[in-house]
């Protein structure tokens, strides 16, 4: 963990200095102006913008945001509450990224901006400020926190409180914003990672790799399942796991919400955690984290004893897909009893938009014995999930789900794949409530029910 000088740095970065402006020099004027200035206002990113496709605003597109953040680089505008929602409005879906001709790092941008946002407090309100407290400085920094909220909220769950609550209508007790909130609360699984996966896990013969898996915030509660299904494809391909039980949070969460200074916390906490063992690489099976992860090199650029450890850890970090792929995995032998059938697949943004990478996962659903991979239209448009952006902009967020799963629709698959806990959650509540019969899966863990299915040597 960082000492308390570094806390003490990262905490002072994030604290305005006096007048409206914050008066001390912000995170978008200590940005390598040259950013700022890549932007050559082609509007290539126009068509590809979720939130400019809905409005027709030349604000809610890239290239118009990007315009309020130089004119703040420039001095020549203030950051105001309207700047504060406009960059609360953008999806973080970088879709923009992929159309863009002159290599704009809108990631990079679009963090910045929202830190300033956070720093200068334009957006402050007494429940956001008690919100961001309790979630980014408490629960998220703490996973034993975590975990000790997920077993309670399973026991409220399993025990029937949860299916009482509603029948009673108990939730017209609540405050209108977490009314709004409660029907989205995930099913949270019995057993989390730790109690699934072994700290360290070997192949069946000779190991070829060694690897570490991340276990992830959210879906160690939602979704480990996945994570067992990672650790056993991994062991399929002769690879030895290292999974710590207990991991800290990635930081995503925090960088993109403009809490620069715990996710530089978060990100000094995962190195330590995994730098003493000797790895080829460290596997992520989220799209969100994963996209966050590899750059931690750019987070903690600024910090002399960090930045060499953390370009290391980058040059490490892997998505499942991109991994298997990039080594040669095997595909399995013989064919499943029952196979997936007609499957298709929705493209996580920030694994093609922030990592570049489609093709590997459909790679991988190729070999599956029984898999028919049929392609969606506007397979990586959002769907609506974005981090939080479902909770903090809900009707926005809505939209794009219709308009995802009329897509879905009308391939009319058996199976929905998609590489991020935020995208599952997101597609499988909507499929639920449109009375919809296709399952949504991960794609690793098709290939995982592949090879336990298997004809024994």
């Amino acid at each position: 963990m960082p000492d308390s000088a570094t806390q003490a740095r990262d905490a002072q970065a994030s604290r305005p200095g006096p007048g409206v402006t914050g008066g001390a020099r912000g995170f978008l004027h200590d940005l390598d102006y040259s950013v700022v200035q890549q932007c050559i206002h082609c509007g290539m990113c126009l068509p590809t913008c979720p939130t400019y496709d809905e409005t027709g605003l030349e604000r809610n597109s890239p290239r118009g945001r990007i315009a309020l953040m130089r004119a703040v680089a420039d001095d020549r505008m203030e950051v105001t509450r309207a700047f504060g929602e406009e960059m609360y409005y953008c999806l973080g879906c970088l879709a923009c990224t992929t159309a863009c001709p002159a290599g704009v790092n809108y990631a990079e941008l679009f963090e910045r901006a929202r830190a300033e946002v956070e720093r200068l407090g334009v957006l402050d309100h007494p429940r956001r400020r008690w919100v961001r407290r309790l979630v980014l400085g408490g629960v998220f920094t703490r996973p034993r926190l975590l975990r000790l909220l997920g077993r309670l909220l399973w026991l409220h769950q399993a025990s029937g409180g949860q299916w009482l609550f509603r029948k009673l209508r108990l939730t017209r007790l609540l405050p209108a914003w977490l009314r709004e909130l409660e029907p989205m609360t995930p099913p949270i699984r019995p057993r989390f990672s730790d109690r699934l996966i072994r700290p360290i896990e070997q192949p069946a013969g000779p190991p070829r790799r060694r690897v570490a898996v991340l276990t992830g915030c959210v879906q160690d509660l939602i979704y480990p399942e996945i994570n067992r299904d990672t650790v056993d494809v991994l062991l399929a391909n002769g690879c030895t796991v290292v999974t710590p039980p207990l991991q800290p949070c990635c930081g995503s969460l925090h960088a993109h919400n403009g809490d620069l200074a715990n996710a530089r916390g978060l990100a000094r906490a995962m190195i330590s955690l995994f730098e003493e063992e000797r790895l080829d690489a460290v596997i992520t099976n989220a799209a969100g984290c994963g996209s966050h992860l590899k750059h931690y090199d750019r987070l903690l650029a600024d910090d002399p004893e960090w930045r060499e450890r953390a370009a290391a850890w980058s040059a490490k970090v892997r998505d499942i897909s991109e991994f298997l792929v990039e080594t040669g995995f095997r595909a399995p032998r013989g064919a499943a009893a029952d196979g997936p059938g007609r499957v298709t697949y929705h493209e996580a943004c920030h694994l093609c938009h922030g990592q570049g990478i489609t093709r590997q996962p459909r790679e991988i659903l190729k070999t599956v014995p029984g898999l028919e991979l049929a392609e969606l239209a506007e397979s990586t448009w959002c769907c609506g999930s974005a981090g939080v952006y479902n909770i903090t902009q809900p009707e926005q967020a809505a939209k794009l789900l219709r308009r995802k799963l009329e897509r879905i629709a009308a391939v009319g698959p058996r199976v929905v794949a998609t590489a991020n806990p935020g995208c599952l959650l997101q597609l499988q509540n909507g499929a639920r409530a449109a009375g919809a019969a296709y399952a949504v899966v991960h794609p690793v863990s098709l290939l995982a029910a592949a090879y336990r299915a298997e004809p024994a040597d």
